[in-house]
């Protein structure tokens, strides 16, 4: 039988990189609060960071010139890893929302400290980022997380904000991001809101 001889340094990288994999499992049983488009359940956080990733791929034209798209896939791929530990913050909650840096500034410190010290760092610097926003790449990120939510609301009937009971001056005001890393994505948002509104969707 052939056997691979691993030399002991790169056994315990691999080992790290291994318990990382096995880590990051948890976030396909982290549930957020929106539905499927199809309205059948709702949705996970890994199923959310699969998503996102891919519309920076389809819709990456809307992003500013220049953008790095595989960057901002990189961002959207590891971007809520820290809801393993946090969970999913509901942005309409201002409690939630004061206490969401903390924890997951304290979630990110645990779950990239898995990885061996250089990846581990990589990734982290992805993650902090996203959170910062200064960035074109981290501000399409970002439109596009916050794109996602409302375009399956408006496909299922609200979805979450009758449910919550949110209003469409909240919504608006998120669609400011969506505008701040792609204009034509914010439009186009902020026109689902419009029309969610008239078909009684959205409370005004």
């Amino acid at each position: 039988m052939l056997r691979v001889t691993i030399a002991p340094e790169e056994d315990r990288r691999l080992n790290a990189q291994i318990a990382f994999a096995v880590e990051i499992d948890k976030l396909k049983r982290i549930i957020r609060r929106n539905h499927l488009i199809d309205g059948s359940r709702r949705e996970n956080t890994a199923e959310h960071s699969w998503y996102v990733g891919t519309l920076a791929m389809v819709l990456g034209e809307h992003a500013p010139p220049g953008t790095d798209l595989q960057r901002v896939v990189a961002m959207l791929l590891v971007h809520d890893l820290v809801e393993i530990d946090a969970g999913d913050t509901f942005i309409y909650d201002p409690v939630e929302v004061a206490a969401q840096a903390e924890v997951e500034r304290a979630a990110a410190e645990r779950i990239f400290g898995l990885l061996p010290a250089e990846q581990g760092a990589e990734l982290r610097a992805l993650w902090d980022e996203f959170e910062e926003r200064k960035t074109p790449e981290a501000r399409f990120a970002k439109a596009l997380d916050r794109f996602a939510p409302i375009l399956a609301n408006h496909h299922t009937e609200g979805g979450t904000w009758p449910l919550f009971k949110v209003r469409a001056s909240q919504v608006r005001e998120k669609v400011r991001i969506i505008e701040e890393g792609s204009p034509t994505l914010g439009r186009y948002a902020l026109e689902l809101v419009e029309l969610s509104v008239a078909r009684g969707h959205l409370a005004e």
